[in-house]
């Protein structure tokens, strides 16, 4: 215990952002993760308000647009990208990072098309969400070193599907050639590793 406290002041130290304004904003309907996340960040030196649904997200980002901000894809009411929208309407220079378990192609794509610098699958550690918010322009992410599984690949294309279809769950599984609650039940899963 007594090596913790005194090596969590050069803990602090190692973190120095960027500017002046640190404002976070990290919005997850996933309580205890949030909260965790909240105090690492907090501990990095950013300043944090979290919201846990799509509704508080967009109201605090319209209160007081962030500098900084995770936000998840999928939460109880709606869509993350939808916050990301707001943000964007609010403050253009925000660095968004979506973070999500159940990452495709697709959202990414869309992610980053409203404005997301980076997008991390669950489970990230605080680590990767600070180094995805402070990474420099330019800097490019690690090619992963394993490719994606055959499940993976078949996932991957029923979600850039799904996106084509406008989230149409009956026109995914008609251009599919899937029975309807077959693709619901595939839709309701995480990505697979």
């Amino acid at each position: 215990m007594m090596a913790e406290k005194t090596d969590a002041p050069e803990a602090l130290e190692a973190f120095d952002l960027p500017g002046a304004d640190h404002s976070l904003l990290i919005v997850d309907d996933d309580g205890p993760f949030l909260r965790r996340l909240a105090r690492a960040m907090e501990s990095r030196g950013f300043v944090v308000d979290v919201a846990e649904s799509v509704a508080d997200g967009i109201t605090k980002a319209k209160a007081r647009p962030p500098k900084y901000a995770v936000v998840d894809l999928r939460l109880g009411d709606g869509n993350g990208l939808d916050v990301i929208e707001a943000i964007r309407k609010s403050r253009e220079d925000t660095r968004v990072i979506v973070l999500t378990g159940y990452g495709n192609i697709a959202t990414a794509v869309t992610a980053v098309k409203l404005g997301a610098v980076d997008y991390l699958s669950k489970p990230a550690d605080a680590d990767d969400v600070y180094a995805a918010l402070t990474q420099r322009p330019g800097e490019k992410a690690d090619v992963p070193e394993n490719p994606m599984s055959a499940d993976r690949v078949r996932w991957e294309h029923i979600q850039r599907v799904y996106e084509m279809c406008e989230r149409n769950v009956s026109e995914t599984a008609r251009r599919l050639n899937m029975h309807r609650r077959t693709l619901q039940r595939i839709l309701a899963k995480r990505a697979p590793k």
